[in-house]
């Protein structure tokens, strides 16, 4: 597929960035509430004011001496008769209804799906028109102008003359039969009974695929014996089947100087045997069919075929929605999350750049004079070896030797830097030995290093055919292969690298993975990115796939205060969880939400399905230098709980220090993603071991993912900032939540709840009340004129939200002003005595 532009595609508008548009739309507002007025006027008095209606509307506007009865004057008169009478009769009040939600709409408030209600009016308005002209045809000729208009009483007409009156009802009959069998469900459900009861058999009509039909959708009328489920996700045989042929025809060993290796035979009988894979280029083998074949051409993955539900409908395509039962009213089917968003299509292939490399090959001579370089190497230092295969990757090429029998791998060690030199390599990393082999590896960095495109992790088969519950498609190994691992399983990760070595690309590239393998009923993201710009394309997927505090401002957390409380949060949510899970007598999420399905749980005894929720903290150092325990306890709280009940963190640093990844953290991340650091000791920080300190940067990482025993070396797939803005927009122009995945509040410490106060400044009679400190406190914020929340914390060993919440009590109590940026707030009384007369009017 030929690369495609994406930094315009798939744009979402925001009102607040062009005032044009709000202008726009109440103007909108304000044309259809006066053409209302003035319909409904005209029907009212129209006949009246008809003898006017001859005259141009020039004359009638410039001619002072004629007087209306309309509400809207003349213009009102001339205007209604327009679409009344010359039009579409009592239909006409629909024009107006049309406006007022086209302007709603464009200003922002978007509770109706503009397009059903276009469509919906367009059909009743024409229907509508007909039957009313063709009633007052038949009973009353003078009475056409206000029901039926010249539309309805000329197409009624035409229809009698053509099918005559009986023809004409039954027309009119089996329109509207049809246009409620496909809205209204309950006809549907009695049209269903009807024909059971007359075949004698259940019969059934596919409804969804009616109203497709209806609409131009003729692709949903294909064949019904592959189901949805079977194409995004074939079977874990075929995939084996495939993946070993695969493997067998991409190892391409090709044994090189062949002639020159007889000659020398008798010279030398010890010199090694050289062979190279190439998993690059492999051979060409006829690829077994893919999910994504088809998927390309119809520019979307995994997109579920589903009846709709009533949810809040903010998209743009509101042209296909579909109108028929939940079935998830059904108690006898199986609850299906998706249904809440039906229509939700996963983001097509064709909004990731395919990048290709064509240039960017390791060539035979390069790989040859290497082998030998290292050869000779080992030579000089009396190191001899049976044999040499190289495995060219994205980024390095593996070079595996085979020692002879009984050389120290010790010595084979010693000698890495000296290989670095004759290699002209400014690193090597050396595998003393490979995991699972009797083999030295030696990975040395590729003159021209190959991109790994999102667009090739997506498409391919491991990622496509994948069962894990949150794949995560992180680039290609040094054998060519994708790499791809199980969020859920890991279950914690942790990522760390210098600046600029490819840290937040990979970040995206772990959002991106998510984004298009899983549903947002199945996914949620709390998003914490202190750097405040690294996350910002993901705003506009706060109702599909965003998670956050109730009533909370911005979708991506960027204040030290919300970080805090977020993370309470969280820890709130996590009990909540096993709470539900421990009802159930259940183990994890996954054994909850399948008995959920089955409908073995219920939510009228409090269950409901639980989405997986992924952590993203970027920039955990700042984190820990500006709040350190309140920020590292409950991480690790989560961390060390949260693993069953579908809560999973992923920490990112630059600063890979012992400061930083504490032996909390490394205790409860054993999965760890290194980039490219400064030194052995930031590689050993992180890793346990020395490596990353020799990485080539950009991209290149070391996977240190639980439950493998090795680390792997990755070329991290590369998303560029055009790519996320494409993803992102395309889910934003969906249908969506109503809002956010709300967290729920954060436990109050030691009870206290925030008070609120009346107009006349008096408690309220309910639960709430004043801090126990609250005279303390007021106390010390007057006597030392000093009104900060970070003062009350040190002085009286509180918590932050505590402290704050007491700060918030004194500006209602008026003994502080209000917050102003991070400045301390303004004393308001001047003295102690000033205070006790405040006090005391609040019984404190």
């Amino acid at each position: 597929m030929a690369p495609k532009s994406t930094s315009s595609k798939n744009k979402k508008y925001v009102a607040p960035h062009n005032m044009a548009v709000p202008i726009v739309g109440i103007t909108f507002i304000a044309l259809g509430g006066l053409l209302l007025i003035a319909i409904g006027s005209f029907i009212l008095n129209g006949a009246a004011d008809r003898s006017i209606f001859d005259m141009s509307l020039w004359e009638l506007l410039s001619n002072n001496d004629i007087v209306v009865r309309n509400a809207i004057g003349k213009f009102g008169a001339w205007t209604s008769d327009m679409f009344v009478t010359n039009g579409i009769g009592l239909m006409a009040i629909f024009i107006p209804v049309l406006l007022i939600a086209l302007g709603l709409y464009i200003y922002g408030i978007r509770y109706i799906a503009i397009s059903r209600l276009i469509w919906n009016s367009f059909l009743i308005s024409v229907w509508g028109s007909i039957t009313l002209g063709f009633i007052t045809m038949k009973f009353s000729d003078s009475t056409y102008l206000l029901c039926g208009g010249l539309h309805g009483y000329y197409v009624s007409r035409w229809l009698t003359s053509w099918i005559g009156v009986v023809g004409t009802i039954i027309l009119l009959a089996t329109t509207l039969l049809i246009y409620l069998s496909i809205r209204v469900p309950a006809v549907q459900r009695k049209i269903n009974n009807i024909l059971e009861t007359l075949s004698n058999k259940r019969l059934s009509i596919n409804w969804t695929k009616l109203h497709s039909y209806i609409h131009g959708e003729e692709e949903e009328f294909e064949d019904d014996s592959t189901t949805p489920s079977t194409e995004s996700q074939p079977s874990s045989d075929s995939y084996s089947n495939q993946s070993s042929l695969s493997d067998q025809d991409s190892t391409n060993n090709i044994n090189l100087n062949e002639q020159e290796e007889e000659e020398e035979e008798n010279e030398e009988n010890e010199e090694p045997s050289i062979s190279f894979i190439n998993n690059i280029n492999p051979s060409p083998v006829p690829p077994a069919p893919s999910p994504l074949s088809n998927i390309s051409e119809e520019n979307e993955i995994n997109t579920p075929v589903a009846p709709n539900i009533d949810v809040n409908d903010t998209t743009s395509n509101d042209d296909s929605v579909s109108y028929i039962t939940n079935p998830n009213d059904d108690p006898s089917r199986p609850y299906d999350p998706t249904l809440d968003l039906s229509l939700y299509k996963y983001p097509p292939l064709d909004l990731l750049i395919d990048r290709q490399n064509n240039d960017s090959e390791v060539s035979k001579a390069e790989m040859e004079e290497n082998a030998k370089n290292i050869t000779t190497t080992l030579k000089n230092f009396n190191i001899s070896i049976d044999k040499i295969h190289a495995t060219i990757g994205p980024t390095v090429t593996l070079y595996e030797l085979v020692p002879s029998a009984g050389m120290k791998l010790s010595k084979i060690k010693s000698v890495q830097e000296d290989i670095a030199m004759a290699l002209s390599a400014m690193s090597i990393r050396m595998i003393a030995p490979m995991p699972g082999k009797g083999t030295v590896g030696i990975e040395v960095p590729n003159i021209n290093k190959k991109v790994v495109s999102m667009y090739s992790m997506i498409k391919s088969d491991r990622f496509q055919k994948s069962k894990f519950e949150l794949p995560i498609a992180l680039g290609k190994t040094i054998t060519n292969e994708t790499f791809v691992f199980d969020l859920a399983a890991t279950p914690h990760l942790l990522v760390a690298g210098a600046t600029g070595q490819g840290k937040s690309v990979g970040l995206n590239v772990i959002l991106t993975s998510l984004l298009y393998k899983k549903h947002p009923s199945q996914v949620k993201f709390v998003i914490i990115d202190p750097k405040q710009v690294e996350f910002t394309p993901y705003e506009p997927i706060e109702k599909n796939f965003l998670a956050k505090l109730p009533g909370g401002e911005d979708a991506i957390i960027t204040k030290i205060e919300d970080v805090k409380a977020t993370l309470s949060s969280l820890t709130v949510e996590m009990e909540n969880r096993y709470s539900l899970v421990r009802k159930a007598g259940l183990r994890n999420i996954k054994e909850y939400n399948e008995k959920f399905i089955e409908r073995k749980l219920l939510p009228t005894e409090g269950h409901r399905f639980l989405p997986y929720i992924v952590v993203i903290i970027d920039e955990f150092g700042d984190l820990i230098m500006t709040a350190g325990k309140e920020i590292e306890t409950p991480i690790a709280r989560i961390a060390q709980k949260a693993r069953a009940i579908g809560i999973h963190m992923i920490l990112a640093t630059q600063r890979p220090d012992v400061k930083i990844i504490t032996g909390v953290i490394k205790a409860n991340f054993p999965s760890r993603i290194a980039f490219k650091v400064s030194s052995m000791i930031d590689s050993r920080t992180i890793l346990d071991e020395t490596g990353a300190n020799h990485l080539t940067g950009k991209g290149d990482l070391l996977a240190k993912i639980a439950g493998s025993e090795s680390v792997t070396r990755v070329q991290c797939a590369f998303v560029d900032t055009d790519e996320v803005v494409a993803i992102n927009n395309h889910i934003a122009n969906q249908q969506s939540y109503a809002c956010a995945y709300e967290l729920p509040e954060a436990e109050v410490d030691n009870g206290v709840l925030p008070v609120e106060f009346d107009s006349d400044g008096e408690t309220p009679s309910g639960p709430g009340k004043l801090d126990p400190y609250i005279r303390k406190v007021a106390e010390m914020v007057v006597s030392s004129r000093l009104g900060s929340t970070s003062n009350i914390q040190r002085v009286f060993n509180l918590g932050y939200n505590r402290a704050g919440r007491i700060m918030d009590q004194l500006e209602r109590m008026g003994i502080v002003g209000p917050a102003v940026s991070s400045k301390p707030r303004t004393i308001l009384v001047n003295d102690l005595d000033s205070l006790e007369s405040i006090l005391q009017s609040f019984n404190v």
